[in-house]
């Protein structure tokens, strides 16, 4: 039986994990063991983040739309209320973007919000 030498294999396997190390202090970037360590870990949290990423942009969102509201005598809560009510289903990715970019459509939307809320006893 003739032998198998295996180099090529393992070379195409550490080329990758040193690929995806790149940029990595120390040994993390030319050690395999410590790369490859480190590369998994980098994808653990990358996997994580993705998902923080969305929280954190909502949460953005939702303080422009209630510093934006707050100019109308509102509080955002009432506003998401209100928008309810009216049967107005915008996201707040484009609620924040139109507070900032078109103050004017903005401001219709709060009208209408207000105007469909119950009167305050």
């Amino acid at each position: 039986m003739s032998r198998v030498k295996r180099g090529v294999t393992s070379h195409a396997k550490h080329k990758k994990v040193f690929k995806a190390a790149k940029g990595f202090y120390g040994r993390r970037k030319n050690t395999i063991r410590t790369a490859k360590a480190a590369v998994d870990r980098a994808m653990q949290y990358a996997t994580r983040d993705r998902r923080a990423k969305k929280r954190t942009f909502r949460a953005l969102w939702i303080q422009r739309i209630n510093a934006a509201v707050r100019e109308y005598g509102l509080t955002y809560s009432r506003f998401i209320d209100g928008l309810a009510r009216a049967n107005i289903v915008i996201d707040r990715k484009v609620l924040s973007d139109l507070a900032i970019r078109e103050p004017e459509s903005f401001k219709a939307i709060v009208d209408q919000a207000k105007s469909a809320l119950p009167a305050a006893a």
